[in-house]
């Protein structure tokens, strides 16, 4: 991430720097037995450093989720724009196992992994309720306009259709790892099975190519999530030119 000079740059540089650090960790040792001490530590600064930034403990580990949380909803966004696949469910979910597979925060929140997360999971699951309302609305209208272009069938409810693609494709995260003969060779050919099985479950009558006509305005419908998460990061950080007067050093 480019930064300019100044202040300000300095601050959002040692952020980033703050957030990795804690991310890190957070699936190194799981939320129980990470200190803000041990975050300072990793990411080369003092304890009171990080309180220039967030609150507690909870509000810096929630940010960790926020931040893989925005990455993933930019990332779709953007990529449906270049490659309008990925504006179907089935080409979505393909992307989402590939991020998932390279991102260890993101792939520990999705899966709900109480031995990473912790009381934090269920903490994060009420903080983010309303960004989860959000993303529901998001998907609802993504599967309506898909429908009514003809490019998923409308055989189901949409409702019905939501819930059957979202228990598929949590299906093959929480059945990845070691899986004896059947499992695939790694994430690559798995994300080719989810692409390849989703579009037989789900695929209209019109071709795949005309998602290009829908992609930017599928794109948009995810954009606001983005928007709803820096709210949310904003809200609990700190600003730190308000905040050097609390440290103490």
């Amino acid at each position: 991430m480019a930064v300019s000079d100044g202040p300000g740059a300095e601050d959002t540089a040692r952020t980033e720097r703050v957030l990795d650090a804690a991310g890190e960790l957070l699936v190194r040792q799981g939320y129980r037995r990470v200190t803000i001490e041990d975050v300072a530590r990793r990411a080369g600064i003092g304890k009171g450093t990080v309180y220039l930034h967030v609150r507690t403990k909870d509000a810096l580990f929630l940010t960790v989720l926020l931040r893989a949380q925005r990455r993933l909803f930019a990332d779709l966004a953007d990529r449906m724009l270049v490659e309008p696949v990925v504006a179907l469910p089935w080409g979505m979910s393909r992307m989402f196992y590939l991020r998932l597979a390279e991102d260890d925060v993101a792939r520990a929140l999705y899966r709900g992994d109480d031995e990473v997360l912790g009381r934090l999971a269920h903490e994060a699951a009420g903080t983010l309720e309303g960004l989860g309302r959000h993303h529901d609305g998001a998907i609802r209208e993504h599967f309506l306009l898909l429908r009514a272009a003809g490019l998923v069938d409308d055989d189901l409810p949409v409702d019905e259709q939501i819930h059957v693609w979202g228990a598929a494709s949590r299906g093959f995260l929480l059945s990845d790892g070691p899986g004896g003969t059947f499992a695939p060779s790694g994430p690559e050919h798995t994300a080719a099975l989810i692409e390849h099985g989703l579009s037989r479950l789900l695929a209209g009558p019109a071709p795949a190519a005309g998602a290009a006509g829908v992609a930017a305005e599928v794109a948009a419908l995810y954009r606001p999530l983005v928007d709803h998460i820096d709210e949310e990061w904003r809200r609990r950080a700190r600003r730190p030119e308000r905040a050097r007067e609390a440290v103490v050093r």
